[in-house]
């Protein structure tokens, strides 16, 4: 079903599965013309389901393949993935300490990143945003790494990738929409703001598959620094966000929800 996908250059893959995954961000923002309310609950549960698709994604889509790339080579097979994986994390820790953003649920003043005068709907925006970044990164490398020519790299794991962080996107934009809804934003803002998060996949997509294909010995590399770089995003906020307004069990039933469902998205199609 998928054979004329699997023709086109990989940067184009790239391009059309990040559209994809901002189509579903944008589809969970459309929630907002349907609800103004979405119970905290929920949303602690739609982040911890994020947070488990995010992690599942991080090893059997990203290091596990790292890893098996290694082999053979000049270095340690660990080499490569731990120095992707930390890498990845330091650089997102570095764009968290820059980037002005504000948590759902925070105050003004509990702002991250430089100061600034942004109003609060675009802190709350940017916030969303940077988890976007390693997600459309990750979908970019791993279509880069089948045209790169490795078995343990397939199509149909790229896919399932894709499908996976698409899946994830859908409540994340509800968790952009349906709050700036509730504090007064109109109902087209607040979707645009919603959709607006993840347009930043698209890009980052295109540029994570460019730079294995203009460089394929960072391949290793570059898979495990988009795990890395997922991984502090989903330690550092979306599960410290998910648990702090006493809903930890229904957060943490979420996160296995998600854990499964990329689990087995990734095993059954990659």
């Amino acid at each position: 079903m998928l054979d004329w996908l699997e023709q086109l250059n990989p940067i184009v893959q790239a391009l059309l599965a990040t559209l994809f995954t901002w189509f579903l961000t944008a589809l969970g923002a459309g929630m907002v013309f349907f609800t103004r309310e979405l119970s905290r609950r929920t949303l602690d549960m739609m982040l911890g389901f994020a947070a488990g698709v995010m992690i599942a994604a991080s090893y059997w889509s990203l290091l596990a393949p790292a890893i098996e790339m290694s082999e053979g080579g000049s270095l340690p097979v660990w080499v490569p993935a731990t120095v992707g994986f930390l890498l990845g994390a330091i650089f997102l820790r570095g764009v968290d300490m820059v980037l002005p953003h504000l948590h759902i649920g925070a105050k003004m003043s509990e702002a991250e990143g430089i100061h600034t005068r942004w109003k609060r709907t675009t802190l709350l925006v940017l916030a969303i945003t940077l988890h976007n970044i390693p997600e459309g990164l990750a979908v970019g490398v791993a279509f880069g790494a089948v045209a790169a020519g490795f078995p343990s790299a397939t199509f149909a794991g790229a896919v399932a990738l894709a499908i996976g962080i698409g899946i994830q996107n859908f409540p994340e934009g509800t968790a952009v929409s349906v709050p700036l809804r509730r504090e007064g934003v109109s109902m087209g803002k607040s979707f645009w703001y919603g959709q607006l998060s993840g347009m930043v996949e698209p890009v980052a997509g295109v540029v994570g598959a460019s730079l294995v294909l203009i460089a394929q010995p960072i391949l290793p590399y570059a898979l495990a620094f988009a795990a890395g770089a997922m991984i502090f995003v989903v330690v550092e906020e979306v599960i410290p966000e998910s648990q702090t307004q006493g809903h930890s069990d229904y957060a943490t039933m979420g996160a296995i929800l998600g854990f499964a469902v990329m689990m087995t998205l990734d095993v059954a199609l990659g």
